[in-house]
Order: C-alpha cells, then structure tokens, then sequence
C-alpha cells in the first residue's frame, strides 16, 4: 500500500544584486549543500509574508522586499517515515543592506551565506529544481534590465 502524502507549503526567495553588469545572488550552504533560503509556511501566513521571514531568519537581514514571483517547484520527502509533498513558491528579492555582514541560522544547519555570480550560482546549487529556478529568475532579471 502506498503512503499517504503530507502537502507542505512553503515559500523562498532569490534575493539579488545588480553589480556593474553582473547579477549575484544570495546562496546559503546548508547542510553540505548549496541552496536557497526557504521554508515552511506558518498557518494564516501568506507565502509572500513566508518568504521574506525565511530569507531574514535563514540570512540575518533585515528590509527584504519582494520584487516578483518567480516559480512554483515541488519535489517529495520522506521524514520520519512520512512521505511529505512540498509545494514551495519563488520569489526575485532585494534590500538595501546587501553589504553587510550576514549571520547564518545555524540552528537550521546553514554555516555559510555568500553572494554568488548567477552562472557559477546554477552550476552549485545542490538541487536541479534550484537551477530551474535560477533560470527562471535570470529570465526574468533580464526583461527587467533591459526594459
């Protein structure tokens, strides 16, 4: 017999930076991996208000704002014996204090937070849906430069 599938929601963002004609983006390493900040969504907490909690928590910034929605990704997990399905929606993200110092949430496993070119960014992340949404983003980063 199949398991049940648990639904998850959650939320993330690719917080950027426009430096001369390069893009870099935020990445944490948590657990051995490169990866995005994201989360689960709190009851009654609108995926946009997730978002920017995560980034803050994950990263220790202040003043993120959303730009643009990027994706939806979903991939499934097994915790604790439990098959868990996560829907989880991308967000383009800035903030004025891109040159301060970060503080990692270490109580999530992140032990690292560094700004990244956007190519060198798709080729480290350690999960494929992470690239697609890097190339989402860097879509739609460009229309945006250019228009």
């Amino acid at each position: 017999m199949k398991k049940p599938i648990n639904p998850v929601d959650a939320a993330g963002g690719v917080l950027f930076r426009n430096v001369e004609s390069q893009t870099d983006v935020l990445l944490i390493y948590r657990n051995g991996v490169w990866d995005l900040p994201k989360g689960k969504k709190e009851p009654k907490e609108s995926f946009e208000a997730c978002a920017v909690r995560e980034v803050k928590e994950e990263v220790g910034i202040e003043n993120v704002q959303i730009i643009d929605y990027i994706m939806d990704t979903y991939h499934e997990y097994e915790i604790n014996g439990k098959k868990e399905g996560k829907t989880t929606k991308w967000y383009a993200m800035q903030s004025n204090q891109v040159n301060q110092e970060f503080f990692p949430q270490q109580e999530e496993g992140i032990t690292d937070v560094s700004w990244k070119p956007l190519d060198h960014a798709k080729e480290i992340v350690g999960y494929k849906n992470l690239t697609e949404v890097l190339t989402t983003f860097e879509g739609l980063n460009k229309k945006k430069r250019t228009s």
